[in-house]
């Protein structure tokens, strides 16, 4: 797989893979997360899961070039219809919650994420707390 051959699955694939990678590290309730994900959501109807680890490698060696970013999110807007532009930034959430804490290169990713594929602020604002709504835990963070 190519950078230029991201499917709009793949693109969707590719923010849950950076957003999860933004920190460094894959964390093993993320990959969960992705792959859940793609098991149930309609929009990977017919995906082939083997295709995640190619997703995996093109995120990486975008992340190893200093403007990495920005290119992994020109692929992603290109790759993906515009009414998919919400559930990319939707699914960048939940992955970004799903390990219980965010990091600040999350953050920065989900806000680059917002800006460049135009999801508004209002809308992000319910996505994001939607995001925090199903990843709740029984006992709140540091209570046990």
């Amino acid at each position: 797989m190519t950078t230029d051959s991201l499917s709009p699955q793949d693109a969707l694939v590719a923010v849950m893979i950076a957003v999860s990678a933004a920190d460094e590290r894959v964390s093993d309730r993320e990959l969960k997360w992705i792959f859940s994900i793609i098991d149930i959501l309609p929009v990977f109807q017919g995906y082939d899961r083997n295709r995640v680890s190619n997703v995996i490698g093109v995120v990486n060696d975008l992340f190893e070039d200093e403007d990495g970013i920005d290119a992994l999110v020109g692929l992603v807007d290109q790759a993906l219809p515009d009414h998919l532009h919400e559930t990319a930034y939707a699914l960048a959430c939940d992955v970004s919650a799903a390990d219980g804490r965010l990091e600040m290169t999350e953050l920065r990713l989900l806000e680059i994420l917002r800006h460049d594929l135009n999801v508004d602020r209002l809308t992000s604002a319910a996505i994001e707390r939607g995001a925090r709504a199903r990843h709740q835990r029984l006992e709140p963070r540091g209570t046990a």
